[in-house]
């Protein structure tokens, strides 16, 4: 994780598959896996080219539809240059207006430069705004700047406890 730590900052997506073939190559030599040269390849391009490898939340697309009618939307990621593929590979990218990516700026939630991009490409401010995370770090950082955080707590490990609303479901949210 070391390598991938000092290495945030990943422009596009030949990069992301670079790095992560040097991730998974300092991985196999650590555990003495003894994976060789083509199959450390096969495996950071099944995880950077491969658009299956991902899911989406449950009832997400309902979800963001409704919402999208009364709301603007954006992401804020820790997350690679492929995302984009991603996102279009599960059918949710026209839903959101902006997006910021940890990979171009070479910082990682709960860094406030993330949260202050968001804000200036929707031209909203931080009390208008509202941040959704399974990270209790990141919402501290959202809250640091004004941001109304809320914890989604679908993933047992997230479902930690909260001085901020907790939801379970991202349908909770058109309650």
């Amino acid at each position: 994780m070391e390598y991938l730590e000092k290495n945030r900052l990943v422009k596009i997506i030949e990069e992301e598959y670079q790095q992560f073939a040097r991730f998974y190559s300092d991985i196999s030599q650590y555990l003495n896996l003894s994976l060789t040269n083509e199959e450390v390849h096969i495996i950071a391009y099944d995880r950077t080219y491969n658009m299956n490898n991902y899911i989406v939340y449950l009832d997400a697309k309902e979800v963001l539809e409704s919402l999208t009618k009364s709301y603007m939307m954006g992401i804020i990621s820790d997350t690679w240059p492929s995302i984009e593929k991603q996102l279009r590979a599960i059918g949710v990218r026209d839903y959101f207006s902006i997006s910021t990516y940890s990979c171009s700026f070479g910082k990682f939630k709960p860094d406030e430069i993330l949260y202050k991009d968001a804000l200036s490409k929707c031209g909203c401010r931080a009390e208008e705004t509202v941040f959704i995370d399974d990270s209790i770090r990141n919402l501290e950082g959202a809250a640091k700047l004004g941001i109304t955080p809320i914890l989604i707590a679908a993933n047992p490990a997230s479902d930690v406890d909260s001085p901020y609303l907790k939801i379970h479901s991202l349908l909770e949210l058109l309650r």
